[in-house]
């Protein structure tokens, strides 16, 4: 202990400034981390839980397997593509809306805006006049099993260059895939990692 005016330092106490100091920078550091994360949250408009709910929903729709690993990385890559996703364009075509429905109000719940149409006449002056980032569409129509593939050569037709997404339940890969459709799948875990992908892709483009 020094006597005088001078007070005494004890260890104790020095260590407790240290701590405090270590905490309060680290603090600092988590918090500048978590910001991204948060913000995307945000950004999201939708908990987890309910993000993994619709999801599920989605599945239950549909006659694909999905893996307990292949949820969970969907379900993060929704997560941390948040900002991506906020204000999106999609176009759905389906004559039978109902499968869609929990697929439709995750992606409404992320941020993007979403039409459904039954036909591709329907289809058509939309697309015409409004700038979508993706088309998701059937290929089976009312009895037409060509018919997904027909609006391919009517967006040929009209010089709209929007990339094309197929999700049906009956997709069968051995017969090809056309060459304006950048990928079809039946499982709805798949298209979520699609629409992302495009989505990186416009955002990418317009910088």
């Amino acid at each position: 202990m020094l006597s005088g005016n001078r007070a005494s330092i004890r260890p104790g106490a020095v260590q407790g400034g240290l701590a405090a100091a270590v905490y309060f920078t680290l603090r600092g550091t988590l918090i500048q981390r978590l910001v991204p994360r948060l913000t995307a949250l945000r950004a999201l408009g939708v908990e987890v839980e309910l993000a993994a709910d619709l999801l599920d929903r989605a599945q239950d729709e549909s006659q694909s397997t999905v893996t307990a690993t292949a949820r969970r990385t969907a379900l993060g890559r929704l997560e941390h593509a948040a900002d991506v996703l906020q204000g999106g364009q999609i176009l759905w075509v389906d004559d039978r809306p109902q499968g869609n429905v929990p697929l439709v109000e995750l992606f409404r719940a992320a941020g993007m805006h979403v039409d459904v149409t039954l036909s591709t006449e329907e289809a058509t002056p939309l697309f015409r006049r409004r700038p979508y980032d993706i088309i998701v569409s059937d290929i089976d129509r009312d009895g037409d099993q060509q018919a997904g593939i027909k609006m391919l050569r009517v967006l040929e037709q009209y010089r709209i260059d929007v990339p094309v997404l197929i999700y049906t339940g009956r997709f069968d890969p051995e017969r090809g895939i056309d060459r304006r459709i950048f990928a079809a799948t039946t499982a709805p875990v798949e298209l979520v990692h699609y629409v992302i992908d495009l989505m990186e892709r416009a955002r990418l483009g317009s910088l």
